[in-house]
């Protein structure tokens, strides 16, 4: 039985543990964006290999992140959780050093495995060591904490990428990572669960994980129209299918299908791959164009995104509080919609665009639509099915927004007909953003139509989120398992 209390110097050392753990993770997932044009730049990259510094990072983690938390259940959460931090940091020297963008691909690929073994890890870690009087603390200060890693992430990247230059903003998960092993290894208590039984599912993750990866190969490379881009779509499609039947079939598989069976669970994770594709689109378009067509630098393109993760930070928790009262249709149908707004503000962001009055307002207001939709998405995810499947429900939820951005951030590109150079010229790439903001506006908004339609108030005895306090804006809060007291 998980004994450690929070105010004890374990307990301290766990919870900095952790969150220096979740917080490698979470920096990369908002940093990169700011410094994609410094890396296209300084290697003679074209935009479809910036957009796979995005997206093999994402193909990994997305495919493999529910295998990873099985692992730790298995083998031991701190085991796991310290080869997560030690292979992330690994790769990421490795994407620091790269020398062209082929090996940043693929460093950043690996950097994905090693962020599914660490990101579910550290909160199982939480959940297993403290007591269960302090564990909704723990996990609040754990989720806070990381929220302000988010936030600072994109001025972090921005002011590495102006100063030391971009290759600092891999690096820098070194230093963490050497701090967080030993301490894990000599404050953090090993578990496991007794219960975990038959064989992990190696065979649906590998095909979950190539069936993204040539996807997202078919539609970055559409634009040449080959037979080779035709057949490897063709493929892609075919491991899904397989993936499918495979998880259809398997005793113990790791995206049960029969999860599904609950509409409302289907219905909001629907309206996950709609709001999370339109996010993941803008944040890496926008960090695109306050830069190329704007004129900002690193460090102002990234310092210009905290409005909208500071919002979330400070006014997520009072949101889901609220969802709870007025139950979830209403916020996920007006957060959609309050989003779309602010993407269409976006328009207004051009040549030399003045951040008072172009690019705050837009930002400002696609912070009030995430604050007022992030929470009601978790608690109405968890609410959709038994309370013992609420750890499994969340970590779908998480990988489906995660694959939601991936498919956004290869598409956007193919759809708006950007050329391999777009990014380095400020008329193309305005032009392009100009057609992207209403294209993921109106995702938003057949978002908000699902909502509407589909969503309906839980169970009053349903399980409520343990992450209130939420700051990072490509993917919805990680739940874990609830353990025994």
């Amino acid at each position: 039985m998980p004994d450690v209390r929070l105010a004890s110097p374990q307990g301290k050392w766990i919870l900095l543990t952790t969150v220096l753990g979740s917080s490698m993770a979470m920096l990369d997932s908002t940093v990169v964006n700011v410094a994609l044009p410094s890396i296209g730049r300084d290697l003679g990259a074209g935009l479809a290999a910036l957009q796979w510094t995005v997206n093999a990072y994402m193909v990994t983690l997305a495919g493999l992140i529910l295998l990873g938390g099985s692992l730790g259940d298995r083998y031991g959460r701190r085991k796991i959780f310290v080869l997560g931090v030690v292979w992330f940091a690994s790769s990421s020297l490795l994407c620091g050093l790269a020398p062209n963008s082929v090996v940043l691909i693929a460093a950043r690929a690996l950097q994905g495995i090693g962020g599914a073994l660490l990101t579910p890890g550290s909160l199982a870690l939480i959940q297993s060591s403290f007591h269960s009087d302090d564990r909704s603390r723990a996990v609040g200060f754990w989720s806070g904490f990381g929220g302000i890693g988010a936030a600072v992430g994109p001025f972090l990247g921005g002011w590495l990428v102006a100063g030391p230059g971009w290759r600092w903003v891999f690096l820098l998960n070194v230093p963490l990572a050497l701090l967080c092993v030993p301490v894990a290894l000599r404050h953090v208590p090993e578990s496991a669960d007794k219960r975990a039984h038959g064989r992990f599912d190696v065979l649906g993750a590998a095909l979950g994980a190539l069936s993204l990866a040539l996807l997202t190969y078919a539609l970055i490379e559409a634009r040449s129209g080959t037979v080779a881009v035709a057949l490897t779509g063709a493929a892609g499609l075919a491991a899904a299918v397989a993936f499918v039947w495979v998880e259809r079939h398997r005793p113990d598989p790791m995206l049960p299908p029969d999860i599904f069976a609950s509409r409302q669970f289907t219905a909001v994770n629907l309206v996950t791959l709609c709001v999370y594709a339109a996010f993941g689109g803008f944040f890496f378009l926008t960090a695109l164009q306050l830069q190329v067509v704007a004129g900002y630098s690193p460090l102002a393109a990234g310092t210009a995104l905290l409005p909208t993760t500071a919002l979330m930070l400070l006014f997520s928790s009072r949101s889901g509080a609220l969802a709870d009262r007025t139950g979830p249709r209403l916020p996920l149908t007006v957060g959609p919609l309050l989003c779309a707004a602010a993407l269409l503000l976006m328009l207004r962001v051009g040549p030399h665009a003045d951040y008072v009055t172009d690019v705050l307002p837009a930002l400002l207001v696609m912070g009030a639509g995430m604050v007022t939709l992030v929470a009601p998405l978790t608690a109405t995810v968890l609410a959709s099915v038994d309370a013992s499947r609420a750890g499994l429900a969340s970590g779908i939820n998480n990988a489906a927004a995660r694959v939601a951005g991936l498919v956004a951030v290869a598409a956007l590109p193919l759809l708006t007909g950007m050329g391999p150079e777009a990014y380095r010229s400020p008329t193309a790439f305005d032009a392009a953003f100009d057609r992207a903001m209403p294209m993921l506006a109106a995702v938003l908004v057949l978002g908000s139509v699902l909502a509407f339609t589909r969503v309906r108030r839980p169970a009053p005895d349903c399980r409520h989120p343990e992450c209130r306090c939420h700051g990072n804006v490509t993917t919805p809060p990680l739940e874990g398992e609830r353990r025994g007291g």
